[in-house]
Order: structure tokens, then sequence, then C-alpha cells
């Protein structure tokens, strides 16, 4: 899904306004509660078959080896969970129970978009003080785009970006594609793996307002070296003072 621009292509140079790029699940609004309590579901779903520290490893590895297939988001969970309950069972999960687990995957599609504190005002603030403001986010194109028009705050976006994967070739692409050089690029978000280290890796900023809950492909095992481009902030509120101070 991409917007049509709203403004001319920006320059790309030293001195260009710095251009925001920001994530949605998890730094817009709520996504990992939502899996979160459909993973307990499972467990639960399981328990007289495994415990649930087992269910959760064989949850985690078939969501990976399936990753390629399915992409990230709710359908790929609901058809993951829906293999590790047969092969957990060993085949004897019932009817009943498989439409329990589409079910799970179903409430998280269906679920209502609950942004996160000071997101609305935060991005008022930024677009009214002429920010030009990048949405990236990977997962399911329909969930991704019924999100962000619920969300209600496109309008703020010079474009929204759903894409596969965010790594480092997709960014180069995108900041290519809106003529945004990587020095005056400032990505904000949740993941460590996806929104921060390949932004950083590209010569870009990198804003981190980390989430209560991570999926644990999302985490990193340790923190990114990149003294002047890499910044932790505990809440968005934060986010304009550090747009200010790298002169955005």
């Amino acid at each position: 899904m991409t917007a049509a621009p709203a403004h001319a292509s920006a320059q790309t140079t030293p001195d260009a306004a710095l251009v925001l790029g920001f994530d949605a699940d998890d730094t817009l609004w709520h996504n990992e509660t939502l899996f979160a309590a459909a993973h307990a579901k499972f467990h639960a779903l399981l328990a007289s078959h495994h415990d649930p520290d087992t269910v959760e490893r064989a949850l985690y590895a078939t969501e990976l080896r399936n990753l390629p297939l399915y992409g990230y988001g709710a359908k790929g969970f609901t058809l993951s969970a829906i293999e590790t309950a047969i092969e957990l069972t060993e085949g004897r999960v019932s009817a009943r129970e498989l439409r329990e687990l589409i079910a799970l995957g179903r409430d998280i599609l269906a679920h209502p978009v609950e942004l996160l504190e000071a997101v609305p005002d935060t991005l008022a603030a930024l677009a009214a003080a002429g920010h030009r403001m990048l949405l990236i986010t990977k997962g399911d194109l329909r969930h991704q785009e019924r999100k962000i028009e619920a969300s209600g705050l496109a309008s703020h976006f010079l474009a929204a970006e759903v894409v596969s994967e965010k790594d480092e070739a997709t960014y180069a692409r995108l900041l290519r594609r809106h003529e945004v050089a990587p020095a005056r690029f400032l990505m904000v978000g949740n993941s460590l793996r996806s929104d921060i280290a390949p932004v950083l890796r590209l010569g870009g900023l990198a804003a981190h307002i980390p989430y209560p809950l991570t999926w644990e492909h999302e985490k990193l095992a340790e923190l990114p070296q990149a003294p002047g481009r890499f910044f932790t902030l505990n809440s968005i509120r934060e986010l304009p003072a550090l747009v200010a101070r790298l002169g955005g």
C-alpha cells in the first residue's frame, strides 16, 4: 500500500530536513498484547497434551519455519497454530478445537485499533510543524490497510508502506523511492530487529520506543552501537524534543 506523495520530492543534500519513519504495530497502536492473549488460549487448548513451554517452543519453531511462506501477521499465526496443534496431538485435535484456533486468528483481525497513549497528539504536532513522515509497517496487506484506515492517523503521513519484511534492502528501496538520504532519515519503532538495526546499518538514525511485550523473533541479543544515531525513548512524547535536537 503506497499513498500518493502529498508534497514535492525531498532533497537528499546533507542539510535537507529530517524525514521521520514510523513503525505501526506496538509503536502507534497495540498489537502484541492481542497475540499474547491468543497464545495463552492456545496453551490452554493443548493443556491436556503438553505443558505451556513445550507448546510455545513448538509454535515458535513452526512460525519461523513458515515465515517465508506465510509472512507476518494473524493469518500466518493461525495457520502455524493449526499445524502445531496437529503435530503435538499426533492428529487427534478435533474439529471443534480447530474451529477455536481459527477463531483466535479472526479475533485478532477483527479487534479494534487501540492507539498508544500520546500518539495522536504527538503526530498531529509533528505534522503541524511541517515534518515529512512515512508509515512503514510489515504484515498482511489487507489487515494493515484496515488498521491504518481505522487509526485515523493516515492523513499525517506522506505515504503508508506495507512491506513483507523490514530489512536493509527494503529500507534502501523505500528511501530511494521517496528521495530521502539515509543520514537525514529517523526511524521510530519498538523492534530492534526490524525498526532499528537495518536503518542504522544504512547510515540512518533510529529512535527505539520499547513496548512491554516483544515477540522473540523481533529481539536482538545486544543493543546496536551507533553513538549519535541511536536513541532510546521512554515514550513517543519525547520524540518532538529529539527531532528538534537533531535539527529536524
